[in-house]
Order: C-alpha cells, then sequence, then structure tokens
C-alpha cells in the first residue's frame, strides 16, 4: 500500500463528495444536501422561526454552497464552511426582512407548541414515563424557560451557544463558521451561559427549594 492510499479520503467522505461534484456528479452534492439538510435547517431555525421560511433560507444556504463549491478548499470541515454560509444566508435573509416590520413580524412568529416541542428536543429536557405529573411539567417549564432565554440573547451570543451545546461544534469549528477570533467565541458562549443561567435559576430554586 503507498502513502497516498493511507491519506485518500474515503469515497463517501464530505472532500471526496465535494470532488465528485465538482467532476460533473450531480448526485454526490444531493448526498451532501441529505447528509446536512436537517443539521442546516435546525440552525437556522434558531435565527428564524416561521418554518416556511427557514425552508427557503436552507434550499438558498445549498444553491450558495453550489456555486461556490469550487471555492472549498478543505482547509475547515465542509459543515463548517457550510454552516457559515447558511449563518450568512440567514442573516441576510433577516436584513431584508426588517425593512417590511409587517413581513418581518408575521415571518418571527411561532406556535407555543413548536417552541416546546423543540426546546425538549434540542435540550433533552424530556421527562421519563414515570416521573410524575408535576415533574413532567416541571420538565417543560424549564425547557421553554431555557427556548425563551435563548431567544432573548442578542444573536451573536445565540448563534455561538447554539452551535456548542446543540451543533455541538468546537470553539475552532464555531471561530471558523462566525468568521471570528476563537477567544471572542468563549466569550460569547460564556456570556450566553451566564443569561441563561441567570433566567432559571429562579425557577430551579422554586421547584427544589434549594439555591443554586
Amino acid at each position: 500500500m503507498t502513502p497516498e492510499d493511507h491519506t485518500a479520503p474515503p469515497p463517501d467522505s464530505d472532500v471526496m463528495l465535494v470532488q465528485r461534484t465538482l467532476g460533473g456528479e450531480q448526485r454526490a452534492f444531493e448526498l451532501l444536501v441529505i447528509k446536512y439538510q436537517r443539521r442546516v435547517e435546525r440552525l437556522i431555525g434558531r435565527m428564524v422561526r416561521d418554518s416556511d421560511l427557514v425552508q427557503d433560507i436552507a434550499q438558498e444556504t445549498f444553491i450558495r454552497a453550489y456555486r461556490a463549491l469550487a471555492q472549498f478548499r478543505g482547509d475547515a470541515q465542509f459543515y463548517t464552511w457550510l454552516y457559515r454560509i447558511a449563518v450568512n444566508t440567514a442573516k441576510k435573509q433577516l436584513m431584508e426582512l426588517k425593512r417590511d416590520p409587517l413581513v418581518f413580524q408575521s415571518q418571527m412568529k411561532s406556535s407555543d407548541e413548536d417552541e416546546t416541542s423543540s426546546s425538549e428536543r434540542e435540550l433533552n429536557f424530556n421527562a421519563a414515563d414515570t416521573e410524575t405529573p408535576e415533574a413532567v411539567l416541571a420538565s417543560k417549564e424549564i425547557a421553554q424557560a431555557v427556548n425563551a432565554a435563548m431567544d432573548a440573547l442578542p444573536e451573536e451570543l445565540r448563534m455561538a451557544i447554539t452551535l456548542r451545546e446543540i451543533e455541538g461544534m468546537s470553539y475552532e469549528e464555531i471561530a471558523q463558521a462566525l468568521e471570528c477570533p476563537i477567544g471572542t467565541v468563549r466569550s460569547r458562549i460564556f456570556r450566553a451561559r451566564e443569561a441563561i443561567s441567570g433566567r432559571i435559576k429562579p425557577m430551579l430554586e422554586r421547584q427544589t427549594g434549594k439555591r443554586w
């Protein structure tokens, strides 16, 4: 086996799929879309609350990624590169919506049921079947409080904490996705955690009778 065999990416790796796409194989890019569509939509969903708009932005993200694919050099992971495009696309869309306040308010609305189910899935606050109704209610209230606390964060803090806690990205990957120094990422995540903690600590204290 030659050294090249050791370093060559596997056929289904992101890098290889990018190379195959650039070589004219449309199916290769479709595989990348299938692989990352839900994660991209989840990320955009933290910025934009209208489900139809989320799908539109996700579609625009992949269109932009496809057009810019030749610029992907492999110095960062593909999904980090893709997330950066998704964040920038969502920001652009939000800026355009804010020019029309009525449209912006309509698009940013979401139902309470969607909020609750989303926060429970993302933050693992689903109660076990054996828990009491009081415990189930308490977990839902905490999930709603955390979700509300995240929504109340400034955009730069919300994006950083989302990429870290929900997407599980490293500080280095977040810095690449948000195009900022890693020290800035650490600061934003710390501030976001402090803000969220400040919102939910009183609730936890009321429910447990303990001070946190």
